[in-house]
């Protein structure tokens, strides 16, 4: 990477506000904030970023173009492939059709809500991944609005919500392994930490989706479960619980999809590699928008932004309130800028253990915090890769399922709460 500049601060970070100028302004313009494409903005923004760059123009679209390439923005463009390939696939085969109906068939229809939320929970607990769990819950959950009638936005905003109870709780999310080693904690204390402040959060969402589903009338017909065509789709929750990574997983989806296909006789060769295409290309503005965010955010780090952010927020922490506020803070200013919740908690990690030693907060609660902020931030922006991948297998835009994640906003409360009541634990 080029080596870095210092540029003042508010314009180091003029680009994020850039993008939300012209998102936001275009949108009430528009009277409509599905009608403007978050990749507009986001070109807008990049272009805006590299223009305030000090340097050549070679030197700032190589800043630019190395962080849009960054091994981590490439390893989720490589997932977001083959979920678009698995996706297209699993629908041609009928497997999606299958999994809704088993679901059906299984959950009674007021426990719909409820039922899916806590199984994403569930499975996100056990793979520690939120964005695997978005793989393999969405399409179910979205095929079960179409075949009963349901929100279709409400339906993947359940699962997307739900998907981040276990990336912030999970002993084997990378979010919980970047905070305790940070802070230097065990992780089980930093789990009974966390889990302390979101339970209140999982019993208020549970509660209301389970009020919300006694309410729902099905237009759904029951049809007999197709238990070949369920391979596909329950391997790829089986493989995922067991630890396996969600590439590979993927892939082996793909195989099963094809093999399942060949065998029912409702795919061959080329309808395979032609429903693989479709998804994929389902998936190319979500991958624009990910490169783009991916480079203006590196610009953004290399101008100074995110330094600029901890030497501001650090000099405001003020007791211990104010020093838990200022975690909160931190954590949530640099996953805005980095759009990756790990990546957050590793930028600010060493600052936070500075922050606890100073104002003899406990690890686990130093720990706790990083962790809920960055996930609530990160469940939040229409520009992070979970709710990107929720629209790209949906067709939706992220700022139709943003006003549907009521747990993300639940736990945002429930530690905002947390620290004005002074737990001390």
């Amino acid at each position: 990477m080029s080596k870095k500049v210092n540029m003042p601060g508010l314009l180091a970070l003029s680009p994020i506000l850039v993008f939300l100028v012209v998102y936001l302004v275009s949108s009430l313009l528009a009277g409509d904030f599905y009608k403007v494409p978050v990749s507009s903005a986001f070109i807008v923004a990049s272009v805006y970023a590299v223009w305030i760059t000090p340097g050549d123009l070679s030197y700032r679209i190589n800043i630019f173009s190395e962080s849009a390439g960054h091994w981590n923005i490439m390893l989720m463009v490589w997932i977001f492939l083959l979920a678009g390939a698995f996706a297209g696939s699993a629908k041609e085969i009928g497997s999606i059709e299958a999994t809704v109906n088993f679901t059906l068939n299984i959950i009674p229809a007021r426990f719909l809500l409820a039922g899916l939320f806590l199984t994403a929970c569930f499975v996100s607990l056990a793979i520690g991944t939120s964005v695997g769990t978005v793989v393999a819950l969405v399409p179910i959950a979205s095929g079960i609005a179409e075949e009963t009638g349901m929100s279709q936005v409400m339906m993947t905003a359940l699962v997307v919500g739900g998907s981040f109870f276990g990336d912030n709780l999970s002993f084997i999310s990378d979010t919980t392994i970047a905070a305790t080693r940070a802070v230097g904690c065990a992780m089980s204390d930093k789990f009974k930490a966390n889990f302390r402040i979101v339970l209140p959060a999982v019993i208020v969402v549970t509660g209301y989706y389970i009020f919300k589903g006694l309410s729902i009338q099905t237009t759904a017909d029951v049809h007999p479960i197709e238990w070949l065509k369920l391979i596909p789709y329950l391997s790829v929750i089986i493989l995922a619980l067991f630890g396996m990574d969600v590439m590979l997983v993927l892939v082996l989806g793909l195989m099963l999809n094809a093999m399942v296909g060949f065998a029912t006789c409702s795919l061959d060769w080329f309808s395979w590699l032609g429903s693989m295409g479709q998804g994929i290309a389902g998936m190319g503005d979500l991958i624009i928008v990910t490169l783009l965010a991916g480079g203006m955010l590196g610009i953004i780090r290399n101008n100074g932004g995110l330094s600029f952010i901890m030497q501001t927020v650090m000099s405001r922490a003020n007791g211990r309130r104010g020093a838990e506020f200022s975690i909160g803070l931190l954590t949530a200013l640099a996953n805005l800028c980095t759009a990756n919740n790990t990546i957050a908690i590793i930028t600010v990690g060493g600052i936070v253990n500075d922050i606890s030693d100073k104002f003899e907060i406990p690890k686990r609660r130093a720990a706790s915090l990083m962790d809920i902020f960055s996930c609530f931030v990160q469940g939040i922006i229409p520009y992070g890769a979970q709710l990107l991948m929720a629209a790209g297998l949906t067709g939706l835009a992220t700022t139709q399922i943003i006003p549907y994640l009521y747990y993300p906003f639940a736990v945002g409360v429930c530690v905002v709460i947390s620290i004005l009541i002074g737990r001390k634990k």
